[in-house]
C-alpha cells in the first residue's frame, strides 16, 4: 500500500483544515487507517483511527470533538477534518494503514505516508 497525504498548510488558531490520504496498491478496504502526528522534539502520537468498514472510529482525547476521520472506499481515500485548530496541533501529520483490526498503536501500522505539515499560528 502506498499512501500520499495532502492538505496541510499554515492557518490561524480557530480555523479549519482537511487532510487527505490517497491510497494505492493493495485493496484499500481491507485496511484500517489512522492519522498520527509528530511535533518537533516530541514523540509521534496517535490522532484518529477508522476501521476498514468505516463503522468504528477512535480519537485521541486532545482532538475529540474537533477532528473527524472518515474514509471513501470508492476513492481509496481517508480524510481528517480538523476544526477549531490550536497552536498545539502544529505537527507533521502522517497517514498509516494496517491489516490488523483498528488500533491506536503506531507499531501496529505497517504502511506510512511521507507526512504533511500543519502549522497553526496564534
Amino acid at each position: 500500500v502506498q499512501l500520499v497525504e495532502s492538505g496541510g498548510g499554515l492557518v490561524q488558531a480557530g480555523e479549519s483544515l482537511r487532510l487527505s490520504c490517497a491510497a494505492s496498491g493493495r485493496t484499500f478496504y481491507n485496511y484500517a487507517m489512522a492519522w498520527f502526528r509528530q511535533a518537533p522534539g516530541k514523540e509521534r502520537e496517535f490522532v484518529a483511527a477508522i476501521s476498514w468498514s468505516g463503522s468504528s472510529t477512535d480519537y485521541a482525547d486532545s482532538v475529540k470533538g474537533r477532528f473527524t476521520i472518515a474514509r471513501d472506499s470508492a476513492k481509496n481515500t481517508v480524510y481528517l477534518q480538523m476544526n477549531s485548530l490550536k497552536p498545539e496541533d502544529t505537527a507533521v501529520y502522517y497517514c498509516a494503514a494496517t491489516s490488523l483490526p483498528q488500533t491506536i498503536q503506531s507499531n501496529d501500522y505497517k504502511y506510512w505516508g511521507q507526512g504533511t505539515q500543519v502549522t497553526v499560528s496564534s
